[in-house]
């Protein structure tokens, strides 16, 4: 039981990269709104109720790898070292993400990140969202901070800081690399640019 558990977990997730990368090649050549659903479901050979079932929503074929993000700030304070205040926690993770090049941080020079980056910030419906996302990510982040023991308002608004902080350093990432700048410069004033905006941000957190 267990095994047949696994292999379906396993088939599910080929189905799901195979839309995926379908639709994301697809959106990269054509345009997000110029390909149709159902051209992506006949790309990644699925019906187009499969990929309904995978993807609720068009937006979603691309905004998925965002998406794997969520919450990602609030886990990072919640799970921080003894000791360890929440801002120098969300620091460090943003410091480590440069140094992983994380595409999240803006700071990846792969051809395909960057076209992901143009479009998901020129595309309304892409941008739109990407705040709504951002604003679930603010709230669950400011229950964290909250549990750390800032009272609910500090708490609202250092959330907002922080995540409006590293949307704005991530998109000063892409856009030094996308006027090509070497990937190296970059990183080096993505370090300096991080440090210097992480201690602006109020002690309160």
């Amino acid at each position: 039981m267990v095994l047949m558990t696994g292999l379906r977990e396993l088939q599910r997730q080929r189905v799901h990269d195979a839309i995926s990368v379908a639709a994301i090649a697809l959106f990269l050549e054509r345009g997000f709104d110029a390909v149709p659903v159902t051209e992506v479901a006949a790309a990644a050979g699925v019906s187009k109720p499969t990929l309904f079932k995978y993807f609720p929503t068009k937006e979603d074929l691309v905004l998925h790898r965002i998406a794997d993000h969520q919450g990602e700030a609030a886990r990072v304070v919640r799970g921080r070292a003894p000791g360890e205040r929440p801002l120098e926690a969300l620091r460090r993770h943003f410091l480590d993400g440069l140094a992983r090049r994380d595409p999240v941080t803006g700071l990846n020079d792969h051809p395909e990140v960057l076209a992901y980056h143009r479009m998901v910030f020129s595309t309304p419906s892409l941008a739109a969202r990407v705040l709504q996302y951002m604003s679930l990510d603010e709230r669950v982040l400011a229950e964290a901070l909250a549990e750390s023991g800032a009272d609910g308002l500090t708490a609202a608004l250092v959330a907002g800081q922080v995540l409006a902080t590293q949307r704005v350093l991530a998109r000063r990432n892409v856009d030094l690399l996308a006027e090509g700048r070497p990937l190296a410069e970059v990183e080096r004033e993505a370090v300096r640019a991080a440090r210097h905006a992480f201690d602006l941000l109020p002690a309160g957190g």
